[in-house]
C-alpha cells in the first residue's frame, strides 16, 4: 500500500485554507457580506411571466427605474416564474416595477407582494450563531468521549475551518445570503464530522497494534486506508449535488454550490487539516 506524506507536508495544507480564508476575511472587511432581504428586510415581488425571457432583460428594467440594490432569480418548474428581492418599495415603487415589466411581458401577472421585517434577519442570525455554538460543543463533547479531549477539539478547528471556507465563498462572490445559509452550514458541519470520526476511528484501531512507529506515520496510514471510503462517499454526494445545481432551477442554485463548496471543504479538512493538527500536538510522541 503507498503511503503518502500527508503529514509531512501539513503546512502547505494550511497555507492553502488560510489564503482562501484570508482572501475571505479581506473581502468582508472592505465590503462587508452581500446579506439578502432574509435579513436586512425589504419587498420580495413574484410574477407570474407567462413566457420565457432572460434576467439580463429584468436587470436592464430595474437599472432603468434607478432601483440599484436588488436580486432576481427565475422560478418555477418551466422557468417562467421570477422572483425579484429588493430594498423596501412604496406601493407606487411597486407598481411602476410592474408596469415597466408589464410593457416587455404582456402576460406578466403579481403573485404576491411580501414586506420582510428586518428583525426577523435579527432574530435569524442569533438563532443560527445559538445553533452552530450548540452543535460544535456537543461535538466537541461527544469526540473527546469517544476518542480524546485532543482529536476532539483538532475536529471541531477543522469544522470551524469548513464554516470559513464557506463564507469566504459568499464573500468573494458576493453572493447574497439568505436564510438558506442556516440549512447550509450546519448540513456542512454534519456531513465533515462524519467523515473526520471515520479517519480517527481508524487511527485508534491502529495505535492498538502498531505500537513501534510513531504517530505521524499511523495518522498517514489510517488516513490511506480511509482514503477510498471518503473520496466515494464525497463523490456520490457530490454529484447529486451538482446535478440540482445544473437542473434544479435558478432558485436554488446558489444553495447547492454552497453546498458543493461547503462538501469540498469538508472532505479537505477531515484529511488535510483535522488529522494534521492531532498529529501535531502528538509530535515525537511514540505509540508505545
Amino acid at each position: 500500500m503507498k503511503i503518502y506524506k500527508i503529514m509531512e507536508r501539513k503546512f502547505i495544507w494550511f497555507s492553502i485554507s488560510l489564503a482562501i480564508i484570508f482572501a475571505g476575511l479581506i473581502s468582508i472587511a472592505v465590503h462587508g457580506l452581500n446579506w439578502g432581504i432574509d435579513f436586512t428586510g425589504g419587498t420580495i415581488l413574484h410574477y407570474s411571466v407567462g413566457q420565457s425571457y432572460e434576467l439580463s432583460d429584468i436587470r436592464k428594467t430595474m437599472t432603468e427605474l434607478n432601483i440599484k440594490d436588488f436580486e432576481a432569480k427565475k422560478a418555477g418548474d418551466e422557468g417562467d416564474e421570477l422572483i425579484i428581492r429588493t430594498v423596501v418599495l412604496t406601493k407606487d415603487e411597486q407598481a411602476k416595477i410592474t408596469e415597466s415589466l408589464k410593457g416587455k411581458f404582456p402576460k406578466l401577472e403579481l403573485i404576491r407582494a411580501e414586506k420582510v421585517d428586518a428583525v426577523i434577519g435579527s432574530e435569524l442570525r442569533r438563532q443560527a450563531i445559538i445553533a452552530l455554538i450548540i452543535a460544535n460543543l456537543l461535538m466537541l463533547v461527544y469526540i473527546s468521549l469517544r476518542f480524546e479531549l485532543k482529536s476532539g477539539i483538532a475536529a471541531v478547528l477543522a469544522l470551524l475551518h469548513d464554516v470559513l471556507i464557506v463564507i469566504s465563498w459568499y464573500a468573494l462572490f458576493r453572493v447574497p445570503i439568505d436564510s438558506s445559509i442556516i440549512a447550509v452550514i450546519l448540513t456542512v458541519v454534519g456531513y465533515s464530522i462524519n467523515d473526520t470520526i471515520v479517519v480517527f476511528d481508524r487511527i485508534r484501531e491502529n495505535l492498538k497494534t502498531m505500537r513501534k512507529i510513531s504517530f505521524s506515520e499511523i495518522a498517514n496510514l489510517s488516513i490511506v486506508q480511509t482514503l477510498t471510503r471518503s473520496i466515494n462517499t464525497s463523490l456520490t454526494t457530490l454529484l447529486t449535488i451538482i446535478a440540482l445545481n445544473l437542473f434544479g432551477g435558478e432558485t436554488i442554485k446558489d444553495f447547492t454550490m454552497a453546498l458543493i463548496i461547503g462538501i469540498v471543504s469538508g472532505t479537505y479538512s477531515s484529511i488535510f487539516i483535522a488529522s494534521p493538527l492531532w498529529s501535531m500536538w502528538r509530535k515525537g510522541a511514540k505509540t508505545a
